[in-house]
């Protein structure tokens, strides 16, 4: 090699050392990112799917709290409430990092990209579409005067992105199907996500191996409208259960929420009397007791086929918590229609209540009713359904005392207590024992506390 030759060789690794150097500063320029989830199950797997993302491009994962470089707000827009804690989301991000770049996804972004740009602080919205690609997006800019918006029409959001969380070694949400094709007349969820549709069953099943390989031992199916699998095709949700019962190395899934309509006497039958890992709890939505708002809120079922759903379940496995949905307070609802929803709860043998309050969302054919229930009204029949569910809940919970369970009990240190979940979705605490974390015990339920929680006996510690 002669002396030019050198010097340029030379040259070329200072040069290729300084432009390391630089990629490495600009990479620790946003070097920690922090996620915080609104809405559901289906949110919070797809937020730990896109911190994977993140941290697989290098970047470090902390909380919120710990003045993050980036900020990523997965949004929900299901009711009013879920509006405004994003844009105070975005305030406490600026307290904590005023020269933090927050970026915001998920519902909210896809249906009101314009309303979210003019918030302070915001600096990039991503639509259903984009929102995956986020690290590209983050990586291009730098903290701006106005934000820049990316979200394109929901119509031309056709593909399946699979995810689920990760981090809870316990468990884990697997989103199995995305989008909804019901449009029930007081849901945007159709328009921030669009079309029903979801990856194939043997597609599926390798995201439930991967987390497999984890020391997760429980996974919660999520989705829009998960019961809709397959969309009427060849697969359908029924084939898939079938399927993910056989995947070694999780030992429970659950059913976060389906359809009455959707929900199969096969489905049934086969998670409680065949299936080795289904567990005996359903989520149902219901909505409304009075078939005249079933049909104003375009449900595809009246309630006599949600109570033969409910008893069916009770005929086949006594013990079976069942979940359910019901909003107050729909247009038109008078005093009649609540008190016979209230009714039509009270006599079904149902284990718990979600209870949401109406409230008017942008572009739903809801608003467009007329006759609006007074705000005040809904509130107190939300008040009337809560003392309901925790009757409903007490008294499911005494049917179980005296019996025994297995439960799966949690990481987290409670001030000295930990938690766990039956089969059937009883919660029972006892005192914190690390060695507990994340196993299953077999436990005999004593007595409920006055928080409503069950105190239980350890048969014996396996660890």
């Amino acid at each position: 090699m002669n002396f030019i030759d050198e010097n340029q060789s030379l040259l070329t690794m200072l040069v290729s050392s300084r432009q390391s150097a630089y990629f490495c500063s600009a990479m620790q320029q946003y070097k920690k990112v922090a996620f915080y989830t609104l809405g559901c199950k289906l949110n919070f797997s797809e937020t730990s799917t896109i911190g994977r993302s993140f941290q697989e491009a290098g970047y470090s994962k902390v909380g919120f709290d710990e003045n993050p470089d980036i900020f990523v707000i997965n949004t929900c827009s299901v009711t009013e409430n879920a509006d405004k804690k994003c844009r105070q989301l975005v305030k406490k991000a600026m307290k904590i990092n005023p020269e933090g770049f927050v970026a915001i996804i998920g519902c909210f972004a896809q249906l009101k990209p314009q309303e979210i740009a003019e918030i302070p602080g915001v600096d990039i919205v991503l639509g259903a579409n984009e929102k995956f690609n986020i690290v590209e997006h983050v990586e291009s800019l730098d903290k701006l005067d106005k934000a820049v918006i990316s979200n394109e029409n929901i119509k031309h959001t056709q593909t399946f992105v699979p995810a689920f969380s990760m981090g809870d070694r316990t468990r884990s949400f697997l989103k199995v199907q995305d989008g909804c094709d019901y449009f029930c007349t007081f849901c945007t969820i159709p328009l921030a996500r669009g079309k029903s549709r979801n990856a194939s069953i043997a597609a599926t099943i390798k995201e439930a191996q991967k987390i497999a390989s984890t020391d997760v031992k429980e996974v919660v199916l999520t989705g829009v409208n998960i019961g809709d699998f397959g969309q009427g095709g060849e697969e359908n949700f029924y084939q898939l259960t079938q399927a993910l019962d056989k995947v070694e190395g999780i030992d429970r899934f659950r059913i976060s929420s389906i359809e009455p309509n959707l929900l199969s006497d096969e489905i049934i039958d086969f998670c409680l009397t065949k299936s080795q890992r289904f567990v005996p709890h359903f989520h149902i939505p219901l909505q409304s007791g009075s078939d005249k708002l079933l049909k104003a809120m375009r449900r595809k079922y009246e309630r006599s086929v949600f109570a033969d759903r409910v008893y069916r379940i009770k005929a086949l496995r006594p013990d079976a918590c069942i979940g359910v949905d019901v909003i107050v307070g729909f247009p038109s609802e008078t005093d009649e229609d609540f008190m016979e929803t209230v009714d039509f709860i009270k006599d079904l043998p149902v284990s718990y209540l979600h209870v949401f309050t109406y409230s008017e969302r942008a572009n739903t054919t809801a608003v467009k009713l007329g006759d609006p229930v007074p705000m005040q009204k809904r509130k107190e029949r939300s008040k009337q359904l809560h003392i309901l569910s925790d009757k409903k809940k007490r008294a499911f919970y005494e049917t179980n005392i005296g019996k025994s369970a297995t439960v799966l009990f949690e990481n987290e240190d409670n001030n000295g207590v930990m938690y766990g979940f039956t089969e059937n979705y009883v919660k029972v605490k006892v005192p914190f024992n690390q060695e507990l974390c994340n196993t299953f015990q077999e436990i005999e339920m004593t007595e409920i506390d006055r928080d409503g929680l069950m105190k239980c006996q350890l048969v014996s510690v396996e660890v």
